[in-house]
Formats: structure tokens, C-alpha cells, sequence
């Protein structure tokens, strides 16, 4: 079953005249995919339209009617309608106010630049015999540092490598990398 054309394309013409969106956009599989720099974009608008598809989709004469189409993942859904939670949480927590601290979306995965956030710990120091790292409890802030983007750079090379692919590092995520590499052989020889 297909969404028809003129009651969608009636709503999108009713909430544009008593809400006036800034944008329109569709939530589908064709999209332009959904990341945080997408995220970004959408917050600084003062308002957006979500139209979510059900079914088999909508009619394609509603792309004339629309800024465009955004999809949440290489996955398919029943309907549009979790996709767009999706886009408004993101979106929303990056707008003035709704985080506590305005500083916090800035450090996180995805934020700037292509990698992982480092693990955090909170206490107790010692849990069920996994401790924090002594380094985060020893008052070096450079050292902490250095830790925190070895461990980002790690967390990325074993969870997410694709996206190194994009990242640019610096003279210090080389030597990094490169004491991450030789960790990883030292643990493959260990474990052979």
C-alpha cells in the first residue's frame, strides 16, 4: 500500500501555513543519510517538518513538495516514525538549553571529527576486581589527555576502522596508532 499524494501534500501545505517550517523533509530508505553532521545542520534551524512514510512508502509526486529525504540507516522500518525520534533527540540536544552544559555535545563521538569517544568511569575505584585505569586517578591532566586519545583511537580501530578512513591525524595520533599497532602484534604473539 502506497501513501496517496493529495492528503499528504494537503497536510504539508497545512502545517507549513500555521507553522511555517523552515524545511520539509521525508524519512525514507533514499535518503541522505543521517549523521552528526547532518544533526548539526538541522539544529540550527528554527524549525523543521518530518513527514513519515508507512506502508510501502508515499506517493512520488510528495518529493516536489519537499526539501528532501533523509534516511536514519541502511535498514527498513514499518513506518517513518521512529526514524524521525530518532533525527528530533539528536537534533534537539543540540540546540541552546536542552543539555545542562553547552560544552557537553562538543566532546563527544562524531563531534568534530571521525572517532569513538574514550570509556569513561565513574566509582566505585574498584568493581568486581576491574579497577579504573590508575592513570585517571593520578592528577597528570597531560597524561590523562594522552590516555583518552589513545583509548578513542583504540575504541575506533576495534569498533568502528571505517571510520579512520575519514579521520586525519595528527603527529600524535601517529605515534598512537603506532603504539597501538605494536600493542596489537605484542598481543598476537602473546596469545599464539
Amino acid at each position: 500500500m502506497v501513501m496517496k499524494v493529495a492528503p499528504v501534500v494537503e497536510c504539508i501545505e497545512s502545517v507549513r501555513a500555521t507553522h511555517q517550517p523552515q524545511r520539509t523533509y521525508l524519512l525514507g530508505a533514499g535518503g541522505r543519510p543521517f549523521n552528526q553532521e547532518l544533526a548539526q545542520e538541522l539544529s540550527q534551524l528554527d524549525s523543521l517538518a518530518l513527514i513519515c512514510g508507512h506502508y510501502e512508502g508515499l506517493d512520488a509526486r510528495i518529493d516536489a513538495h519537499v526539501d528532501g529525504e533523509i534516511a536514519i540507516g541502511d535498514y527498513v522500518l514499518t513506518g517513518g516514525e521512529l526514524g524521525a525520534l530518532v533525527i528530533i533527540d539528536s537534533v534537539a540536544r543540540l540546540r541552546d538549553g536542552v543539555l545542562g552544559n553547552p560544552e557537553s555535545p562538543l566532546h563527544e563521538s562524531f563531534t568534530g571529527e571521525p572517532l569513538l569517544e574514550h570509556p569513561h568511569y565513574t566509582r566505585p575505584r574498584e568493581f568486581r576486581g576491574e579497577s579504573i585505569p590508575e592513570i585517571l586517578i593520578s592528577g597528570d591532566h597531560g597524561k590523562v589527555a594522552r590516555w583518552r586519545r589513545k583509548e578513542s583511537l583504540r575504541r575506533t580501530l576495534e569498533r568502528r576502522p571505517d571510520l579512520l578512513a575519514r579521520h586525519v591525524p595528527d603527529d600524535l595520533d601517529r605515534t598512537l596508532l603506532e603504539e597501538l599497532s605494536r600493542e596489537s602484534v605484542k598481543k598476537g604473539t602473546e596469545n599464539t
